[in-house]
């Protein structure tokens, strides 16, 4: 929580409005039921299955085999397959708000975070009874790069921004020379994380 207390315990409800987590309610290990805001959480962890629609189709994920402190609580909550959500500033259109957003590469966000955009729009896909084969990726995601306030990437924009993103990175370019697309976008993070100062 934003005051230093940990609560453990079952989601019942998530609200949202427009995609955005409105309020979360809890039921605790003593079975008393907690109403939270967003801004009163500052990070949480969710097991998949009880959020399911809300990370479908994401394949911005993280490498669990990247981690300095592979001991540490996040490590192995995410090793274990939960769902990292942060309070984070964001700016929607011209306005900074304070959200609680998904994070989509807990295991390499030591410089650029990625958070799951609620209001994307996927590319088209492919899919075969109800399973997706082909397409699906997610047209914008919110980027963090270092202590700035988190901005709306779109798909449509990501080549104006990679100069912008990884300028302080020439080797990135050198090693992505022809994969510098939107669908490399896990890629160039990965890479940047890991070998660039």
């Amino acid at each position: 929580m934003a005051d230093g207390k940990e609560i453990t315990g079952f989601i019942d409800d998530i609200d949202r409005k427009k995609g955005l987590i409105e309020e979360i309610t809890i039921i605790d290990m003593n079975k008393k039921k907690i109403k939270l805001k967003p801004e009163e959480v500052k990070h949480m962890y969710i097991a998949p299955s009880g959020f399911d629609k809300f990370s479908a189709g994401n394949n911005l994920l993280h490498d669990a085999t990247k981690w300095d402190d592979d001991k540490s609580a996040h490590a192995e909550h995410i090793k274990s397959g939960y769902v990292f959500f942060e309070t984070t500033e964001v700016m929607v259109k011209k306005k900074k708000l304070t959200l609680l957003l998904q994070l989509l590469n807990p295991g390499f966000a030591n410089k650029i975070k990625v958070y799951f955009d609620p209001y994307a729009g996927e590319t088209a896909s492919l899919g075969f009874g109800g399973i997706k084969i082909v397409g699906g990726d997610a047209k914008s995601y919110y980027f963090k790069k270092g202590d700035k306030v988190a901005f709306r990437m779109e798909k449509k924009n990501y080549d104006e921004e990679i100069g912008n993103l990884y300028s302080d990175c020439p080797t990135l370019k050198k090693e992505f020379e022809k994969k510098m697309s939107w669908g490399n976008v896990e890629k160039h993070v990965f890479y940047y994380s890991e070998k660039c100062d």
